[in-house]
């Protein structure tokens, strides 16, 4: 059976943990090289032993420009294009109106909007024509959360690019798409709240989750395959959700 992916070449940024660990493997095991990124260069070193010899580690944090200037000038000398780019580093956590930091706020915009911004801008030399981007959006944008508004006006603004930029590269046949996430059992979900809430919060989330349970971040990573793919050729501009029909109800 021929793999859908085969002879591409991708990048994940934030690719050592979670959703973005789990589109790795996937888009690996459809025939893809494989770039990650992280920030953290012992996660980034198991994450490329677990997905094996397609991938390639390099460590750069996507809120500093200068790190993925290294990341492309990485991939350029190695691999000379790229054919899928899955714009996933990023996170937030919770801080009430009224509590809110600029720190907080930097922050999550920092590497939610102005990271993955630049990263896509950046791309773009290396993006082959009809190459695909993918963005990691999130049910928040679209459903109010106490304490976590920040974090959903980022994810907000990720699905408003997206529009903008299929119209920006629709010359070169580059499609662009949000993939959005409910709630999903990773690690920096259960980092939200104290381990001893942890499970309290998965129980409370799924209960909101038309299909009974949490997401798994395979789920997400096939979705990720999918937009990679020829099998997705007319879908463009897209957000497309995968959360259990959370964000439906």
């Amino acid at each position: 059976m021929s793999k859908k992916l085969a002879n591409k070449i991708a990048l994940v940024t934030g690719g050592s943990t979670g959703i973005g660990l789990a589109s790795a493997q996937v888009l690996a095991e459809q025939g893809a090289k494989v770039y990650i990124t992280g920030r953290r260069q012992e996660e980034l070193d198991a994450a490329v032993a677990l997905i094996g010899p397609a991938a390639t580690g390099i460590r750069a944090d996507a809120s500093v420009l200068s790190e993925l200037d290294n990341v492309f000038a990485t991939i350029a000398s190695e691999s000379g294009r790229l054919d899928v780019l899955f714009a996933n580093a990023g996170g937030g956590d919770m801080m009430p109106l009224g509590d809110i930091t600029e720190e907080h706020f930097d922050r999550i915009f920092g590497t939610n909007v102005r990271g993955l911004l630049f990263t896509v801008q950046k791309a773009l030399p290396l993006l082959s024509n009809g190459a695909s981007v993918i963005l990691t959006g999130s049910t928040a944008a679209v459903k109010g959360t106490a304490s976590f508004s920040v974090y959903s006006a980022s994810k907000a603004a990720v699905r408003s690019l997206a529009r903008s930029w299929a119209l920006d590269l629709k010359e070169r046949g580059i499609r662009i798409n949000v993939v959005s996430p409910g709630p999903v059992r990773t690690p920096g979900l259960g980092g939200l709240v104290p381990e001893e809430q942890r499970q309290g919060l998965f129980d409370a989330l799924a209960e909101g989750v038309p299909l009974g349970r949490l997401g798994e971040p395979q789920e997400i990573g096939k979705t990720v395959a999918f937009l990679a793919s020829d099998d997705a050729s007319f879908i463009n501009a897209a957000e497309i959700y995968v959360d259990g029909g959370q964000a439906q109800i």
